[in-house]
């Protein structure tokens, strides 16, 4: 007796309309995300319609990376046993995603914000985003890191939106802005050229100002130390009488107020001064 075929599975197995987008090497995770999506929209639940249909639309080259497991899948669970070895054995090892961060990737001809985006995607979850942000903002060009800098500590995405603003104003908008340009900057809400470069203007001060007080502090201290080292080497070195000098070395160094004197010395006749010896 032929076994009666299950209909929700018939119905399932059969099913069409589902849209597979194109294999993403770059980003397999994010494929299977789509997917899975498709797969919902359209009511597909069973392990063996969700495995044909990823084993089905896997171009050749990107297939053979689990071959194994394509020709010979495991009696259950092949979907997720297909999708965990392909994004394994495809993605980009953490290492080697820090590596191209600091070696490879530039701004090119995307804005800074998108260069982020990429940058942050491409970093995945462990990278800290201050990390990120350093390495972004060191591939900007000059004067939009200039203007990164007068709010740095600020959000990712304020960091982004002014970066954008500044990289799209530099090429055409002169160094002083019109009085239409700022009112239009208003408007939108952006900071204008003329706000930026104040903002500038104040942190440079600032930074001049405390490299200021650090230098005046140090010289301070130094004049303390050369003040403080004379007097202890005249209190712990007291002048020696010269070796032909008449008078001893209490009479040279005191006078009439040396309360000794040691022979020879020539200070009492000299002065009828009968000091104690």
């Amino acid at each position: 007796m032929a076994q009666k075929e299950d209909p929700k599975m018939s119905q399932e197995i059969y099913r069409v309309g589902v849209r597979i987008p194109p294999f993403c090497s770059e980003d397999p995770e994010m494929w299977f995300s789509q997917i899975e999506m498709q797969f919902k929209l359209s009511g597909i639940s069973v392990d063996d319609t969700k495995f044909t249909y990823v084993s089905a639309n896997l171009e050749p080259q990107y297939a053979k990376e689990v071959r194994d497991i394509i020709t010979k899948p495991p009696a259950s669970n092949k979907y997720e046993k297909l999708k965990t070895e392909l994004i394994k054995r495809l993605s980009i090892s953490q290492e080697k995603r820090v590596r191209q961060l600091l070696m490879h990737e530039e701004l090119g001809d995307r804005k800074p914000s998108q260069f982020l985006r990429h940058l942050t995607s491409l970093a995945g979850s462990d990278v800290p985003s201050d990390f990120i942000i350093t390495i972004w903002t060191s591939r900007l060009p000059v004067n939009v890191q200039t203007a990164v800098a007068t709010i740095k500590g600020s959000s990712m995405e304020k960091l982004s939106d002014l970066a954008d603003v500044v990289y799209e104003m530099a090429p055409t908008v002169p160094q002083v802005a019109s009085a239409s340009s700022q009112a239009q900057g208003n408007e939108q809400g952006n900071p204008t050229m003329t706000e930026m470069a104040q903002q500038i203007n104040s942190l440079t001060q600032q930074i001049s100002l405390l490299s200021k007080q650090v230098a005046g502090r140090s010289r301070s201290r130094n004049r303390s130390r050369r003040r403080w080292n004379g007097r202890s080497q005249s209190r712990s070195k007291p002048r020696q009488p010269p070796a032909d000098h008449p008078y001893c070395f209490y009479h040279f160094t005191y006078g009439t107020k040396a309360h000794k004197c040691k022979q020879p010395c020539s200070f009492a006749s000299e002065n009828s001064w009968g000091g104690r010896k």
